[in-house]
């Protein structure tokens, strides 16, 4: 997806804003905004696949952030560190592998350059979906788990982040904390899978395609 530049069409952006998310949810024809200027009032507009029109605030709040992230994907003015609660919520199921998809384009390249194209940007989502948890890169999972350590004397109570074995995390650090496969399982629903194409092998390579885990989803077939 080309990012946008401040020399950009009003017009272009809204355009490439309306394809984006046609893209990932679908039903979206256009973008606009509207100006009022005798009450000094912006309202974007959002024009579905059957000539309707709504204003913002008729939306959902699954599209609102659909909207929201797909700026933020589009404007290379826009870098640094992007923080999300629990992405999945006011999603529809069907959805999340868009929103993750999403969350990843929106998240610098590492194969690629930095530049206008391609800013530098770090995506860090938290969450407690099984449905997310199975459908992200292996190596892009932390599970947050409760420790305990001695500092002068007293003991105290804090977080670990635990990485999954045999990837690049893990072989970073001979000191990072492993999750084992019985503490993978609690966030592991097998009634939540879901099946998402990716088009590079990174992607596909999710915490549900695990051949360790694979005894767990004899369901599933490739």
């Amino acid at each position: 997806m080309a990012r946008l530049t401040t020399r950009d069409d009003p017009e272009r952006v809204y355009s490439q804003l309306a394809n984006r998310l046609s893209g990932l949810i679908g039903s979206v024809r256009g973008i606009r905004v509207d100006r009022d200027e005798k009450r000094e009032l912006l309202t974007l507009m959002m024009t579905g696949s059957d000539g309707t029109e709504l204003p913002a605030r008729a939306l959902s709040d699954g599209t609102l952030r659909f909207l929201a992230l797909s700026v933020l994907e589009l404007d290379p003015e826009t870098p640094g560190l992007l923080c999300l609660e629990e992405p999945e919520n006011g999603i529809h199921p069907d959805r999340i592998p868009a929103i993750l998809e999403l969350l990843q384009d929106i998240s610098t390249d590492p194969k690629e350059p930095a530049d206008e194209s391609n800013p530098l940007r770090q995506v860090i989502v938290n969450t407690h979906s099984p449905s997310v948890v199975m459908a992200v890169p292996d190596s892009s999972i932390l599970l947050a788990k409760p420790a305990k350590d001695i500092r002068d004397g007293k003991e105290f109570a804090k977080v670990a982040f635990a990485c999954l074995q045999n990837n690049w995390r893990a072989k970073a650090d001979p000191k990072q904390t492993i999750v084992t496969k019985g503490e993978m399982l609690g966030y592991l629903n097998p009634a939540a899978v879901i099946r998402r194409e990716s088009s590079t092998a990174e992607r596909s390579r999710r915490v549900i395609d695990l051949p360790e885990l694979q005894t767990f989803f004899p369901f599933i077939t490739p």
